[in-house]
């Protein structure tokens, strides 16, 4: 009688699945989508006590709206955030895009403008691309003096955030200004949902950055710079060209604010910086640099306004608001570091 050989032992295999190993290496984004996903049904839920019925297309088109200017601003904050820099000018850069393209998308910056809110599209288109390229010139500005004047970057946003503001105030001394309606039917109309056209080519432009050349630098040099260099990255060209490119989406987000509001005011992109970083962070942006996702910063400024319209349908005292809604913040903040902390390590 022949004897069979012993079965071989099964080699442990301690390689992890495909999908856990993503869900590591994305761990705040997928925590943001949750996040977002909780207080959207939270939201529903206070909105049906208050109002009596569900939100509906005008609430969703209303909510979109508004947070358009955070989306673009918390994605412009990622780029830098991602070199391992931080813009605090953000604001600043909004409140200047923002007065001028009140002065600027009617045509009364040139001199011609007709009946206030009017303007022709060739003057918009215009007016449009000085705006983008003035936030693109804010980027370069602090990107020069971060890379090749080897200056932190909190200390030069800090300082350019009040160049920008002064340069808003003298551009748009007070609130005015107007924007034609058909340009704030094109970017925020309140009755049909465009703006959710521009969130999904922004989702879909980011998808694409991600893939380029250029990103691939960008997260490089987040991770580790000298590393970076050694590869072929040119570290000082791509860390001012994330610096212009977050200039441009500031600007982007005060044509979208002018767009809502259809006028302009100096101060209105105070509160972006420090909502810009939330945002980030909420989508799982590091801080360090070299991770997180643009789109988790999207999902992230959705769940900042979520808390605000949570807090206002609940009929929280408008004294305690900004309260509440810090302690929102730094809880979620603190989970999503937690939890991501502990999956990254874990698997």
């Amino acid at each position: 009688m022949i004897e069979l050989p012993p079965k071989p032992r099964a080699v442990s295999d301690n390689r992890r699945p495909r999908w856990v190993h993503r869900l590591a290496q994305e761990a705040g984004l997928f925590l943001a989508a949750t996040m977002l996903g909780i207080a959207v049904i939270l939201y529903c839920v206070v909105f049906l006590i208050a109002q009596r019925h569900l939100p509906g297309g005008f609430e969703l088109t209303s909510t979109v709206n508004s947070t358009l200017p955070l989306v673009l601003a918390a994605v412009a904050q990622t780029l830098v955030v991602l070199t391992r820099g931080i813009d605090l000018s953000v604001g600043g850069v909004i409140d200047l895009t923002n007065g001028l393209a009140a002065i600027t998308l009617d045509g009364s910056a040139w001199g011609h403008a007709g009946q206030p809110g009017t303007g022709s599209i060739g003057t918009m288109i215009l007016g449009s691309l000085l705006v983008l390229a003035v936030g693109g010139v804010c980027g370069l500005i602090n990107g020069l003096l971060v890379t090749l004047g080897r200056l932190q970057p909190i200390l030069v946003t800090l300082a350019t955030l009040s160049i920008f503001q002064g340069i808003a105030i003298r551009v748009l001394p007070q609130p005015g200004g107007a924007v034609p309606q058909g340009y704030t039917n094109l970017l925020a109309n309140p009755n049909w949902p465009t703006s959710v056209l521009w969130l999904v080519a922004l989702a879909v432009m980011w998808w694409m950055f991600r893939r380029t050349r250029f990103g691939v630098g960008v997260y490089a040099i987040g991770n580790d710079a000298a590393g970076a260099a050694a590869i072929g990255v040119p570290v000082a060209s791509v860390r001012i060209l994330a610096y212009v490119l977050g200039g441009v989406c500031s600007g982007a987000a005060g044509l979208f604010l002018a767009a809502t509001a259809t006028a302009g005011d100096a101060t209105a992109g105070n509160t972006y910086t420090l909502t810009s970083i939330v945002a980030a962070v909420l989508g799982g942006v590091s801080l360090f640099g070299g991770r997180g996702s643009g789109i988790g910063a999207i999902f992230g400024a959705f769940v900042s306004s979520m808390i605000v319209n949570i807090l206002f349908f609940a009929h929280i005292d408008p004294l305690y608001q900004s309260f509440y809604e810090g302690v929102f913040l730094i809880a979620a903040v603190v989970l999503v570091g937690g939890i991501g902390h502990l999956l990254r390590r874990r698997y």
